[in-house]
């Protein structure tokens, strides 16, 4: 549901999309409250906007930002690629690993650079990831990415 912005407009999707959840979630039995958490969860899940306000926007942050694999993108002839499928598509392994003993979150990225060079990758990914460290952080955790087997965060 946090994407469902992306009806109206990508730009400020995270805005359109909590105004968007909250007519809907009216109709469910939720308390005020609950429904306040979620629609700002989804109002500040984008990097262009928002942050982690609350331990429920920092697991959003996380799971929408780590969400980088080869399967996200759609069939269709590689030479019509832009560069969020190129850096999408040259994924070829993620795990998302998180310790709740050691209060860690590290993100395992295995990119085939002859897709996507390493400066494309962090030319859309940068931001994502300082936004995953700022919402470990709210979750009193630490983030950690490892991309082709380097330590980056």
């Amino acid at each position: 549901m946090h994407d469902i912005g992306n009806a109206i407009n990508r730009s400020r999707h995270a805005e359109y999309g909590g105004l968007l959840a909250n007519e809907i979630l009216k109709q469910y039995d939720l308390s005020v409250p609950d429904r306040i958490t979620i629609v700002s969860a989804i109002s500040n899940h984008d990097e262009s906007t928002g942050g982690a306000v609350d331990p429920i926007s920092a697991a959003l942050i996380i799971g929408d930002k780590t969400d980088v694999r080869r399967s996200r993108v759609r069939e269709k002839p590689k030479a019509s690629f832009d560069i969020h499928d190129r850096v999408n598509y040259a994924v070829t392994d993620q795990t998302l690993k998180i310790n709740t003993e050691k209060k860690v979150i590290s993100l395992n990225l295995q990119i085939d650079t002859d897709i996507c060079s390493m400066y494309e990758y962090f030319e859309i990914f940068l931001q994502r990831m300082l936004m995953c460290r700022g919402a470990a952080d709210m979750l009193g955790a630490t983030f950690k990415l490892t991309a082709n087997g380097a330590k980056v965060l």
